[in-house]
């Protein structure tokens, strides 16, 4: 039986937990870098991470931040949600959006935004079809040596 619970994560035992599932999206990550990213982002860019439980155990994690631009004005950006490989298609992921789209429309932002890599389509299925989000741009990226 599923007791789902939504949790911010702020301890760094609580974001050490996460770090498992996050690994999955972001490979590339160590667990030391991951959580000198994450702590710093919180301090210096109001990044806030949550994680949807099962009893004690994450099955998901998003982490988004509030963002002001002249494009798309007050609006959240989703920098990172994931679902456990082994808990995915379950409504996981759309729970923890819809948290963050009330978390956006309580605190004043008119929009939620996020990029997904260009491989993932089947997230792009999810985003576009299930939580009716629009394709709009692009984002392009260019690394500094």
């Amino acid at each position: 039986m599923e007791t789902l619970i939504i949790k911010e994560l702020e301890s760094t035992d609580d974001l050490l937990a996460a770090f498992p599932v996050m690994k999955q999206l972001r490979t590339h990550l160590d667990e030391t870098t991951y959580l000198d990213l994450v702590k710093e982002a919180q301090e210096k860019d109001s990044y806030r991470m949550l994680a949807l439980q099962d009893g004690n155990e994450i099955i998901s994690v998003i982490g988004f931040k509030p963002m002001i631009t002249l494009y798309y004005g007050r609006f959240v950006w989703v920098c990172d949600l994931v679902t456990d490989h082994n808990r995915r298609s379950g409504g996981y992921g759309q729970k923890l959006l819809d948290y963050v789209h009330g978390w956006a429309k309580k605190n004043g932002y008119t929009s939620v935004a996020l990029s997904s890599g260009l491989q993932r389509e089947d997230a792009h299925r999810f985003y576009e079809d299930k939580m009716e989000y629009d394709r709009v741009s692009y984002v392009f990226r260019k690394a500094l040596d």
